[in-house]
């Protein structure tokens, strides 16, 4: 099957990126405007299902990212090139950005900050919790993505379950953002720019702990038995998808 086209793959991540803080930031707003309707526990639900739906929507068109730090963690792991790699970036920050939008549009007087990440602790706590908690999501986005003896299938489930559990017991410190596109488009709307920085350098650090964290317990790859299918159902080249579901 054809690979879409760059700006084609750049549009679902975009979309992707949109519903992810549309379905997210929107259930934070929900349950502070009804009074802990959702409770945390549903708020974290609808994080990683919102991600687990997006990767069944566009796993196979663009990769599924949907987070700066994940494309740029594959980028650093030579999973991806630097060129398509800007192209993902940009639009995961227009599509955050869109969809904060949205929520202010509906939302004037701005409740919870549209959603945006603050921490209930210090930066340097904060800092501490982005790292692991994207640390944890980028082990095992790779390990479904670029590993062709993982879950194949079942990848969405394992990341968005991951997302939803990261949220669980780092959501109530920082806001569980693992996604500077997150976290961003909320911080832009609303104006809130408060420790910011904790939530673009911790998962992108994070992230990249992750990937290589993944790939020194992987072991070499010469190791690996082939295979012909990577997680979504795309030819591979060695042990690397050619579409990455994550």
């Amino acid at each position: 099957m054809e690979r879409p086209n760059l700006a084609r793959r750049a549009l679902m991540e975009a979309i992707g990126t949109f519903a992810l803080v549309t379905a997210g930031c929107g259930a934070i707003i929900t349950n502070t405007t009804h009074t802990g309707s959702i409770g945390d526990v549903g708020v974290s639900l609808v994080f990683g299902l919102v991600i687990m739906v997006m990767i069944y929507a566009g796993g196979h068109l663009s990769g599924a990212h949907y987070n700066p730090s994940v494309t740029i963690a594959f980028t650093l792991a030579r999973h991806f090139p630097i060129r398509d790699a800007l192209a993902y970036i940009s639009a995961q920050l227009v599509g955050a950005t869109a969809a904060a939008l949205l929520l202010l549009a509906a939302w004037t007087s701005r409740p919870a900050h549209l959603g945006a990440t603050l921490p209930s602790v210090s930066n340097e706590t904060a800092l501490a919790y982005e790292i692991v908690l994207t640390a944890f999501l980028m082990f095992v986005i790779t390990a479904v993505a670029t590993d062709t003896r993982a879950v194949g299938a079942a990848a969405a489930i394992a990341i968005g379950g991951t997302v939803g559990l990261d949220a669980l017991f780092g959501g109530p410190i920082t806001g569980a953002s693992m996604n500077p596109a997150r976290s961003f488009g909320p911080a832009l709307a609303s104006g809130t720019w408060s420790s910011f920085w904790v939530y673009v350098s911790g998962p992108v650090i994070g992230a990249a702990v992750g990937v290589f964290a993944y790939e020194l317990v992987r072991g070499p790859k010469s190791l690996i038995a082939p295979a012909a299918q990577s997680t979504e159902g795309a030819a591979v080249d060695g042990d690397r998808p050619v579409r990455m579901p994550a």
